[in-house]
């Protein structure tokens, strides 16, 4: 039984040590700064992320200036749960147009591949991070 016991400790000891190793390299493989992306890459990042957050702004909007910081604070708390990025609407009009953005900042929220929500307006931290608990 003593043997036993060893190898069930060497066995736990390496499975603890690969989940710990698997959350480590999933924080790595998550950006914890919103990426810039652009109408070239934007399906490579859908794909890429299960829970991708898209800000579209502007240099030129004040709205957009309020919640570029909160996106970014935002892309540091949830890293490992979700992805966030700026695209810039005035430099990407093709997916302005697919996506039918009339007003900035625009929240666009994919899931798994998928648009599943579109947030419009400077809405407060606390409260977008509330509507984005639900796509976790």
């Amino acid at each position: 039984m003593d043997e036993l016991e060893q190898i069930k400790k060497r066995k736990f000891e390496q499975l603890k040590k690969q989940l710990m190793n698997r959350g480590k390299n999933m924080n790595e493989n998550f950006p914890n700064e919103p990426l810039k992306i652009t109408d070239a890459d934007i399906n490579d990042y859908i794909k890429r992320y299960s829970t991708l957050v898209i800000d579209c702004w502007a240099p030129w909007c004040g709205p957009c200036r309020m919640v570029g910081p909160i996106v970014e604070e935002l892309a540091k708390e949830m890293q490992g749960i979700i992805v966030f990025a700026k695209l810039n609407v005035d430099e990407n009009p093709a997916t302005s147009m697919k996506y039918q953005i009339m007003s900035i900042p625009t929240m666009l929220i994919f899931k798994n591949g998928n648009l599943v929500d579109k947030f419009v307006g400077a809405i407060p931290k606390e409260e977008l991070k509330q509507k984005l608990k639900t796509y976790q």
